[in-house]
């Protein structure tokens, strides 16, 4: 019989955060999932790590694609009907699973659950600022200015894949944010107002730093949502509006760098919209 949750972790030479990860999935209370790593062409000691941990988990190995492709991957060949991802540098408190079983239970209307975070910032704890609240239900226009939903913190029914499709393979970051744009679109959104995982950043393999870096990506899920999806009217304008602010923000930083032909290519699409 196929467990419940399938538990899926994309890594890329992290084996010793992986290790810890690991952990944290194989102490969770609830012990109805299974648990996939993608390992995503690591060039380190990721499979034996993963080979000590015996049929605790299954081990699958692609060539290095991205992050958006290894969690494809395990999507994919994920038996539960329920999906929770988990990034290989963060961490899950011991009973995330169990709760977020029970809640999804408790409202079989809504695919997809997310919770309350802890964050560590080299190995110190850091207070969330307010424009990173969470929030559950109609969160679209919350989540327009940045990504509010953690990857590691979400658990979600396997069918809404088929509603929305799989993240976005040619984003090298900003994936995440470009899905649950095309999720809270359409869909309702829970959430648990509990810190059930501990985001761990500031290493130097992290793959977002800077928000400035971080818009040009979020730019092109904009306009897939502009060009691709039914928006009321004021959620396409609000989109509309972000889509422009940020092409300025864009356009400011380029010039500040001497690119200015791509300043004033962010200057033209924040007109065209």
């Amino acid at each position: 019989m196929a467990s419940l949750v399938s538990v899926i972790i994309p890594t890329f030479n992290r084996s010793a955060m992986l290790v810890e990860a690991v952990a944290s999935v194989l102490s969770q209370s609830e012990r109805d999932f299974e648990l996939l790593i993608i390992d995503d062409g690591s060039t380190d000691d990721t499979r034996t790590q993963c080979e000590n941990f015996g049929q605790a988990l299954r081990y699958f190995r692609q060539d290095h694609r991205g992050v958006s492709a290894a969690r494809n991957f395990g999507v994919q060949r994920a038996q539960g009907k329920l999906i929770a991802f988990l990034d290989s540098d963060d961490l899950w408190q011991k009973h995330k699973l169990r709760l977020q079983v029970k809640w999804m239970n408790t409202h079989p209307d809504i695919l997809l659950c997310h919770t309350n975070e802890i964050w560590i910032r080299r190995g110190r704890r850091v207070n969330q600022k307010k424009i990173h609240q969470k929030a559950g239900g109609w969160i679209y226009p919350l989540c327009l200015p940045r990504c509010i939903i953690s990857p590691s913190s979400v658990l979600m029914r396997k069918e809404l894949f088929e509603q929305v499709g799989l993240f976005d393979e040619a984003l090298p970051i900003c994936e995440d944010y470009d899905l649950w744009l095309r999720i809270a679109a359409r869909f309702e959104v829970g959430f648990i107002d509990a810190p059930l995982i501990v985001k761990r950043g500031g290493h130097a393999d992290q793959l977002s730093h800077s928000d400035w870096g971080s818009d040009r990506y979020r730019v092109i899920a904009l306009q897939k949502m502009l060009r691709t999806t039914a928006l009321s009217q004021d959620w396409r304008a609000l989109t509309q509006a972000v889509l422009r602010e940020k092409c300025r923000i864009l356009a400011v930083g380029c010039r500040k760098h001497g690119k200015l032909e791509e300043a004033d290519y962010f200057l033209s699409l924040g007109s065209h919209f």
